[in-house]
């Protein structure tokens, strides 16, 4: 099927996010669909009606969140996100509630209307880097699928001073450690207790990817629109998705190429 009969029949590639505060989900979105500066995205309610943005946070300082709320910015119509704010938050009620979502997405009918994948946002900027309560129930206990669960170690540059700082131990001069530390990082990272913990959990995602830098203007959103891309199964969703994001242009000639 042409890209251009897939947009008109699906229309967009729904995306929920999930993660703890500050874990850098908006940051995300907003390099994904390559936003302006200021822009504001428009969210509208599970109803189909807008929602003032400045109420939606009203809302939030009160504690409440609505995940069937659906936000879409007017840089990349094409992707449209809903977001969790994670468990630590809302506890067993902010659970159910995802599950919920998860569930009644995966039953729906059209595949306009299911959920396409899971962004699960776990930032490795805080001091224990380990995963919450919340996350471990999540992967324990939370079967959604065939929708592709992708887990985004997002702050990833924390790491770099981490690395830094072993690579100087070990004798490497200040120029050597700060050149090697980023490949020292994600080498360490490989071996370490967040790759061995989902390597054992009942419902492990498809993938991961690390993902530092992502507050600068020049991050590279590549290796998350690639890794999203292959975890896809349906070649309708992923001619979708390819079709949709407008930041890695040579995955397109890619999969054109192959198809």
């Amino acid at each position: 099927m042409d890209p251009s009969e897939i947009k008109e029949k699906i229309g967009r590639f729904r995306i929920l996010t999930i993660g703890r505060a500050n874990a850098g989900k908006t940051t995300i979105l907003r390099r994904v669909c390559r936003t302006r500066e200021n822009e504001i995205p428009v969210i509208h309610n599970r109803a189909g009606k807008k929602v003032d943005p400045a109420v939606l946070h009203a809302s939030r300082e009160r504690g409440e969140h609505n995940i069937d709320n659906e936000l879409v910015f007017p840089s990349n119509p094409g992707f449209v996100f809903h977001d969790s704010r994670g468990f630590e938050a809302g506890g067993e009620s902010e659970f159910e509630k995802v599950k919920e979502f998860i569930t009644r997405r995966s039953k729906e009918t059209r595949l306009k209307d299911q959920l396409h994948a899971i962004w699960y946002c776990i930032p490795m900027d805080e001091a224990s880097r380990a995963f919450t309560a919340g996350e471990v129930k999540f992967f324990s206990q939370c079967d959604t699928g065939k929708i592709p669960v992708m887990v985004l170690f997002t702050k990833f540059d924390a790491l770099y001073d981490v690395a830094y700082a072993e690579l100087k131990s070990m004798g490497k001069s200040i120029k050597d450690a700060r050149a090697l530390a980023p490949t020292h990082a994600e080498q360490s990272f490989a071996n370490g207790p967040q790759l061995e913990f989902l390597k054992g959990v009942r419902w492990p995602p498809k993938c991961y990817v690390c993902l530092p830098n992502m507050d600068r203007d020049d991050a590279d959103c590549g290796p998350l629109i690639e890794r999203t891309a292959g975890t896809l199964d349906n070649d309708v969703l992923q001619q979708l998705f390819i079709s949709t994001q407008e930041t890695n242009l040579e995955l397109c000639m890619k999969y054109a190429v192959e198809k």
